[in-house]
């Protein structure tokens, strides 16, 4: 039980322990309707080294929808790196295709993402790229930690948290290492 608060503080945790309110995860960091939608820091992934810089997009290739919610980047759009245009233009598709629950809880998270101190926001953005750099089998681990984490009670998430305080570094360093099954016993013939 343990392992999961240990992923949850390493990789979505506060910076001053853990939050008794959600922590933003970058991937629902999305911003209010009247924010852009790529507005919020590391909620977009930096982009590969391998991969060719995009072409600058034009405004005229938005649609109509994508437009009005980047209308206070119009000015500006010709000056930005397609890099931002891009992450604006996916950012803006993203929050056209949420559902008005999911985009209330996106609300929900960036107001919060607002509000935290920018040493905790620095916090979770290397938190994120510690977890974007994960093969995909531990970021599935990950995923599945954190949820089962969120789905406790909260008496029980409140404990393990006491817990993971009085943890020392080496314990939780021990701690948030993977689990590996131990080795199949070996066949001894006789």
């Amino acid at each position: 039980m343990i392992r999961v608060l240990v992923v949850c503080a390493c990789l979505f945790g506060a910076a001053a322990g853990f939050a008794q309110t959600p922590v933003p995860t970058p991937s629902a960091a999305a911003p209010p309707a009247a924010a852009p939608p790529a507005a919020a820091p590391a909620t977009a992934a930096p982009p590969a080294a391998a991969a060719p810089a995009p072409a600058p997009k034009a405004w005229s290739s938005l649609s109509p929808q994508q437009q009005q919610l980047l209308q206070s980047h119009q000015g500006e759009w010709n000056s930005l790196s397609p890099d931002r245009q891009q992450s604006l233009a996916n950012g803006s598709e993203r929050w056209l295709s949420m559902t008005p629950q999911q985009r209330a809880s996106a609300q929900q998270r960036f107001s919060q993402w607002r509000a935290m101190p920018p040493e905790q926001r620095q916090l979770l953005r290397q938190r994120w790229q510690q977890y974007k750099s994960l093969p995909p089998e531990r970021q599935q681990q990950v995923r599945e930690s954190f949820n089962r984490f969120r789905q406790m009670p909260p008496e029980r998430r409140n404990q393990l948290r006491q817990q993971w305080r009085q943890m020392t570094p080496e314990q939780r360093h021990h701690a948030t290492q993977p689990m590996h099954a131990p080795p199949a016993p070996r066949h001894v013939p006789r």
